[in-house]
């Protein structure tokens, strides 16, 4: 488990760097690198390339311990769902009949509850890939060798735009170019008040993406760093003596952290349901 990782790592580090600072030894196990720790004292470096210049911004394409995350990730649910549903029956059993109680979940709780009947079951399969990708994301980095990468915010806030883009085309597409962008203004305001009320609301919409950008990326990284503090206790006395109390609250933060990977990845899911829907039934 990650939590033995984590305490065979804070040993080890207790007993050759015992003059190291507890915050720098946090950042190094949270923060996305070049390097694959796949065991304590054990990485593997990755590729790394130079930025790329274009319109005057350095793009980066190297390839970053969270790159690899998302890799097995896409992988893990692309392998999950075609070992679950690969016969013929249109009755799934075993894994298939348990993910059958998400999928279902997803569609008729949330796709089709904040967005009808018709748009839920056309933007089903975005969310349940939402749901199952981030809860995916999120719980290996309770696995020994893997890091979060939704704790990282470049990835939340791609899948934010992912989000964001999905409510602007399909606004669009449902109510036309003017008489989406139209639909944010709320009726009866007075015409005077139309420019500066569009504008509040493009912000509004804006921050309702960030604020779905920060909310995953807060949540995963904050009960990390909760996690290795716990541990970092035994850097911080430089006595094995503490580790009772810091595993214990360690072994409970651990458990915890399952729970709020779960509940991340709905509130992801209900929230992006919830934009879209408000985009193409503005009236509701």
């Amino acid at each position: 488990m990650a939590l033995l990782n984590a305490t065979t790592v804070a040993a080890d580090t207790v007993a050759t760097h015992a003059n190291e600072n507890v915050g720098a030894w946090i950042q190094h196990h949270i923060m996305n690198s070049h390097e694959w720790h796949i065991l304590p004292g054990f990485s593997i470096e990755l590729p790394h390339f130079h930025p790329i210049h274009v319109l005057g911004m350095n793009i980066d394409l190297s390839i970053t311990n969270h790159v690899v995350m998302l890799w097995i990730a896409g992988l893990i649910l692309i392998l999950l769902f075609k070992l679950a549903f690969r016969g013929k029956s249109l009755v799934p059993s075993g894994l298939g009949a348990f993910l059958e109680i998400f999928i279902l979940f997803v569609r008729d709780e949330i796709a089709i509850a904040n967005m009808g009947e018709e748009h839920g079951k056309k933007f089903t399969p975005l969310l349940i890939t939402f749901f199952f990708f981030i809860l995916i994301a999120n719980l290996m980095g309770l696995i020994p060798m893997f890091s979060t990468a939704t704790g990282n915010i470049n990835v939340t806030a791609g899948l934010a735009l992912i989000t964001f883009f999905s409510t602007q085309i399909y606004g669009i597409k449902e109510h036309g170019f003017l008489g989406y962008y139209k639909s944010l203004i709320p009726a009866g305001v007075p015409a005077l008040l139309t420019p500066l009320m569009f504008i509040v609301e493009v912000m509004g919409l804006l921050a309702k993406h960030f604020a779905l950008t920060i909310r995953l990326f807060a949540n995963m990284i904050a009960g990390h760093i909760v996690l290795f503090a716990f541990l970092g206790l035994i850097i911080m006395f430089k006595s094995y003596w503490v580790s009772p109390v810091s595993v214990g609250f360690g072994v409970f933060d651990y458990f915890l952290e399952m729970l709020v990977a779960l509940i991340q990845a709905y509130i992801f899911t209900i929230l992006s349901a919830l934009f879209i829907g408000m985009s193409v039934n503005p009236e509701h």
